[in-house]
């Protein structure tokens, strides 16, 4: 029987929408205090945070661009202002350019800001929150099959930035197993989201490679996210954890 994570307190980035916004309902569920960023659904993320108050939970949105800095370390501090402490950091945020390595006509600006939130942005949120985390401290990056494995063309620079959150994952886990503080990986799969819905136009198509045979849901990324986050998985660290109904078999 998986141990309570009522008390904890959890720093979810991108939690206004999609997956973010599941995990954060579903740490509030266990009774994790939470708080998350958003970037620009200001109405969507406060009215999610006042929702899950009213329901005896307390959470807090907080205006935090994970590709910048200064705004995520305000966000940490806004974090122990509210609460006194931080147990869980679950880096969610993230962005999908893509773009073929021949395409003279590339976006480059597009491509160094997925870097800076996929990877950098990850990267100053670990170290600014470390200083306040303490033994059974939990990491939970949140990657992408897209790290493991490239369907088709055109997503190199966004694998690329996965497949480097994953080498962190593996590398923070050396770092802080003396801390007994864990960092593990989810590599989420299709997952039915207003950016990739299951009835999209590409659905259809996309899903044959799955074994199951269909779109997950961001409440099955959600369960894993609880499950790393409890003591049930304080001897896991280090881990990929693919959420994927078997696309990556």
């Amino acid at each position: 029987m998986m141990r309570s994570l009522k008390g904890k307190v959890a720093l979810v980035t991108g939690g206004s929408r999609g997956i973010g916004a599941g995990i954060v309902n579903r740490l509030a569920e266990e009774g994790v205090k939470v708080a998350f960023t958003y970037v620009s659904s200001k109405e969507k993320a406060e009215a999610l945070a006042a929702g899950l108050s009213a329901g005896g939970e307390q959470a807090i949105a907080i205006k935090a661009d994970t590709g910048n800095q200064d705004e995520l370390t305000a966000a940490v501090n806004a974090v122990l202002q509210k609460f006194g402490r931080l147990d869980i950091v679950v880096n969610s945020s993230g962005l999908f350019v893509t773009g073929s390595i021949d395409d003279a006509n590339a976006d480059i600006n597009a491509l160094e800001k997925q870097w800076e939130v996929n990877v950098h942005g990850a990267v100053h949120l670990v170290r600014t929150a470390l200083p306040h985390m303490s033994a059974g401290g939990r990491i939970i990056n949140i990657g992408s099959t897209g790290g493991s494995r490239s369907p088709y063309p055109g997503i190199g620079d966004y694998a690329a930035t996965k497949a480097a959150l994953a080498a962190y994952t593996r590398s923070w886990a050396r770092d802080l197993g003396g801390r007994n503080i864990t960092v593990n990986l989810i590599q989420p799969g299709l997952i039915d989201t207003d950016m990739n819905p299951a009835n999209g136009p590409y659905s259809e198509a996309m899903v044959q490679s799955v074994a199951l045979g269909r779109y997950g849901e961001t409440s099955d990324i959600a369960a894993a996210v609880v499950f790393l986050a409890s003591d049930d998985a304080k001897y896991i660290t280090g881990v990929t954890l693919n959420v994927d109904g078997g696309q990556t078999t």
